[in-house]
């Protein structure tokens, strides 16, 4: 039996990169699969690309009604969220506090951090007792690398909010964990310097880039009755970059 039959898994930002190759891993596993993307073509090729009984919703996570339509199409769909994978982000590189402008703090916490908070909030009421909120961190957070201090904030944030909610929600079971990716072989990842991609990949003592399937699989365990003893917990997915 797969461990995540008669679910309903909802992923953010589920159109690339690991939050993708999440959405298959789950829908692997037997979960109904709602994602969602700004770009509308972007989300119709994850939705076929994902397959089995996966949805996609446009929309903004830090856009309130675009929030209140993806909840429509959830409860038109299963009515009920057994998982929240909250993956969504805005992201910079190498702006270090006296380069920071307001345009980017507003966009970077608009998403990371509003738009989790609040993707939480409304999907909160068609959370089953029992359900398993993952929040989608960074060793960033963590790290203090610099030029990162408006990203680095806002992945932090989860932290704090994977510990209120643990204890916000105890009463309903539902539990909540942040993992944080390191050095991930993404899109995105691809698209810095060279000399930093090599720079990160000489500091992991894992030997080798983290893959999104790395990510998946550590998901599918928080997500799956494999972790039933885990809440309020940040993982690390980071091959001991932030460890050592």
């Amino acid at each position: 039996m797969s461990k995540l039959d008669g679910k309903t898994a909802v992923i953010t930002g589920g159109t690339v990169g690991m939050a993708m190759a999440t959405a298959r891993r789950l829908t692997d596993e037997g979960a109904r699969v709602v994602i969602t993307g700004r770009n509308k073509e972007r989300l119709d090729q994850a939705v076929a690309a994902i397959g089995g009984d996966t949805i996609g919703v446009q929309g903004d996570v830090g856009r309130l009604d675009d929030l209140d339509r993806l909840v429509e199409a959830v409860t038109a769909h299963t009515g009920r969220v057994d998982v929240l994978f909250a993956s969504a982000a805005s992201w910079n590189y190498d702006e270090p506090i006296g380069a920071a402008t307001e345009q980017t703090f507003d966009e970077i916490f608009n998403v990371n951090v509003r738009g989790t908070f609040f993707t939480v909030q409304k999907l909160l009421p068609l959370m089953t007792d029992g359900a398993s909120i993952i929040l989608n961190g960074s060793a960033a957070a963590v790290q203090g690398s610099p030029g990162s201090t408006v990203y680095a904030a806002s992945k932090a944030t989860l932290r704090s909010f994977a510990r209120t909610w643990t204890t916000d929600l105890r009463d309903r079971h539902i539990r909540v964990n942040v993992i944080n990716p390191g050095a991930i072989r993404t899109p995105s990842f691809e698209t810095l310097p060279k000399e930093f991609r090599a720079q990160a990949l000489s500091a992991i003592p894992a030997g080798r880039l983290g893959t999104e399937a790395d990510v998946a699989a550590t998901v599918l365990f928080l997500a799956s009755a494999d972790s039933s003893y885990i809440t309020g917990a940040e993982i690390p997915v980071d091959g001991g970059l932030t460890q050592v």
